[in-house]
């Protein structure tokens, strides 16, 4: 198998990032986008996907968090698009349902190069330390256009940091199962020979 490795670099007025992907890593990540919470959550999407990932993102933080996130999922979008390549063998299709506490996240995913997303549940606070609870709705939806994903995903819960740390545990969990190799596979999945 072929390394299934990616590097971006998005540069606008508004945010200067530097991505780097792994998707058949250990789960190794170095993340500063200057919003700790979204670091942890980058973190932890690393972790448990198993992807080898690196953030780097000075953004404009003193208008508010919305560029930061966006900006860094449309780079790790087109990272994992550049990294998946052909997509000849893999998986395709996965979900997961991942509980935090009172919370629980499903996410269904199908890397089919349609992007779509698709969101059921509301966010019980407002913000979780310096990022807006709705930035991580919005971080699916441009990480889903951008990586070409038909992407579901739900919460419910009571506490936001649950919420949406959940969100992030499954939307790794799905695409690390969607991504995979199977080894009886050796073309692409789908009757019209491509995705």
């Amino acid at each position: 198998m072929s390394d299934r490795t990616a590097a971006v670099t998005r540069e606008t007025a508004e945010t200067d990032i530097e991505v780097t992907l792994d998707i058949d890593g250990d789960g190794d990540s170095t993340v500063d986008t200057g919003i700790g919470f979204f670091d942890h959550m980058l973190d932890s999407f690393a972790t448990h996907g198993l992807f080898d990932l690196t953030v780097h993102c000075d953004g404009d933080l003193e208008i508010d968090d919305h560029h930061t996130v966006e900006d860094v999922a449309i780079a790790l979008g087109e990272a994992f698009e550049e990294a998946l390549g052909e997509k000849r063998g893999i998986v395709r299709f996965a979900d997961r349902k991942v509980p935090l506490d009172e919370a629980v996240a499903s996410v269904v995913v199908d890397v089919s190069g349609r992007p779509y997303f698709g969101f059921d549940g509301e966010f019980s606070q407002g913000r979780v330390g310096e990022m807006t609870s709705h930035m991580a709705k919005h971080f699916g939806r441009s990480l889903a256009t951008n990586a070409g994903l038909t992407l579901h995903c739900g919460v419910t819960g009571e506490n936001a940091h649950h919420e949406i740390e959940a969100l992030f545990k499954g939307l790794a969990r799905a695409l690390d199962d969607a991504t995979r190799i199977d080894e009886r596979r050796s073309d692409v999945a789908s009757t019209k020979g491509e995705l």
